[in-house]
């Protein structure tokens, strides 16, 4: 479990992130949604000590992540920022198997590369691993890039925005693979999304926040209530019950 208590952190003397608590169950996908600038990226940034906090604490599995070794860290935690881009000249298949480096540091052994061949698989990206980076789409990028996130096979994998590029059924394809990720092998998810419906299909838990701070934390029949939506987007939005969903419409 990551437990967050009491965390702030400012910019320029404005708060982002202002006296956060929450708990983030293991073996769940916990979505965090919310308008432009609520503190979002911040707040996944933090957890997985990106950036410092200015305040308040964050524990996985009970240790202090302050006092996790860097190399243990991330084996243990993995993260994917909006901001992917890499200069260098390298294929799908060699972009991925940058994800083995905390195991690997840089000698791939068979049982890396087997990860590796795993993760391009889930992605579907069989066919186009030997395609340099710079001949992809940006959609084919942020597959390639999410696939070098699971072959690090880490229990906590944190996605900022993983649907950023993506067309609707990679998208789908995204969200049903997470939820393989957690249902199959246990894994812990934890996603920056803006499309609040696919955190209504696909979560377990849902954060919602505005102004850097919570506003509701709970399952998705709790988060996607119009009273709810109305105070953190600010304008009014129906819910339709579709196959025991909850879904967003806002046209």
């Amino acid at each position: 479990m990551v437990k967050v208590k009491h965390l702030s952190k400012s910019y320029n003397n404005k708060k982002v992130i202002d006296d956060v608590s929450l708990n983030i169950p293991k073996g769940k996908i916990t979505s965090f949604i919310g308008p432009n600038g609520a503190g979002k990226s911040t707040l996944i940034s933090m957890i997985t000590r990106l950036i410092a906090q200015d305040n308040g604490e964050i524990s996985i599995d009970g240790d202090n992540i302050s006092k996790i070794k860097n190399k243990d860290l991330a084996k243990t935690i993995s993260i994917l920022k909006q901001s992917n881009s890499i200069n260098l000249k390298l294929t799908i298949r060699e972009l991925i198997s940058f994800g083995r480096f905390p195991y690997s540091q840089g000698k791939l052994t068979k049982e890396d590369w087997e990860k590796v061949d795993e993760a391009i698989e889930y992605m579907e990206l069989e066919s186009i691993q030997d395609k340099y980076l710079d001949e992809l789409s940006g959609g084919q990028r942020q597959r390639a890039h999410i696939a070098m996130v699971i072959a690090q096979d880490t229990e906590y994998i944190m996605l900022d925005e993983p649907l950023n590029n993506l067309d609707m059924r990679h998208s789908v394809q995204i969200m049903k693979i997470l939820r393989q990720l957690v249902e199959e092998l246990g894994k812990t998810v934890v996603i920056v999304i803006h499309d609040i419906n696919f955190a209504s299909c696909y979560s377990d838990n849902i954060v919602a926040l505005k102004d850097g701070k919570v506003v509701k934390h709970g399952q998705p029949c709790d988060v996607i209530d119009s009273c709810v939506l109305k105070e953190i987007y600010e304008m009014d939005i129906d819910i339709k019950e579709i196959n025991d969903k909850r879904i967003c419409v806002y046209f």
